[in-house]
């Protein structure tokens, strides 16, 4: 079996009943803090593409298309399980019309077969990075995609160095417990993607948005 089979079982495991019982959204919200400011942030011009990596439950993708209904937007997984609770949500908010989904590995992404679409205006990965193995391809990979003028904005966990000490400690040996790595490298990485990137720290170093855009 491949890695990224793996990953996928891996991911419906873990998901299958939480997402059945609604017990994702209902805990992510007090610790998935840096996700509103990211999508805050977006600002997609009318008509323009979307996509979101990682799209988990759809929660994310229901909110900006709400906050963006000019633009059309589109998620891939690859756990089919997220994409279920996706598709419900989506069907739940009567969005079905501005919002596709498809299933696919982020880091070897199709967006013409999948969606019929050349390049994204704004492409957003919501603390998908810190669970992502092969993360940094994908990285740069969402560039690729991108059109000319085009933002990557990645929201996850930071570095946490402005909480007390053991407050960190035991946070990343609670998210390590849940298969997530808060990538320590994140603002190194995309600036390296090329274009202009952009720095957010926010709660005290818990949460990082990094921003690209391509020149």
């Amino acid at each position: 079996m491949s890695a990224v089979s793996d990953h996928a079982l891996l991911m419906d495991r873990i998901y299958r009943w939480q997402r059945r019982f609604g017990i994702y959204d209902a805990t992510r919200k007090y610790y998935l803090l840096g996700r509103d400011p990211m999508l805050a942030g977006l600002r997609p011009k009318p008509g323009g593409a979307v996509l979101e990596i990682g799209c988990g439950t759809g929660r994310n993708l229901v909110k900006a298309a709400m906050l963006y209904p000019e633009a059309r937007f589109h998620g891939i997984d690859i756990s089919q399980e997220m994409l279920a609770a996706a598709e419900d949500a989506i069907e739940g908010a009567s969005l079905g019309d501005r919002v596709r989904l498809a299933k696919a590995d982020a880091a070897a992404f199709d967006p013409q077969s999948a969606f019929g679409e050349k390049g994204y205006d704004r492409i957003f990965i919501s603390y998908a990075v810190s669970m992502i193995p092969q993360w940094r391809q994908v990285v740069a990979e969402a560039m690729t995609r991108l059109a000319p003028g085009g933002e990557l904005h990645i929201a996850d966990f930071g570095d946490m160095r402005g909480l007390p000490r053991w407050f960190g400690r035991a946070m990343i040996r609670w998210l390590d417990w849940h298969h997530v790595t808060p990538r320590a490298d994140l603002f190194t990485v995309a600036a390296e993607q090329g274009g202009h990137s952009v720095e957010k720290r926010l709660h005290r170093g818990f949460s990082w948005i990094a921003i690209i855009r391509k020149d």
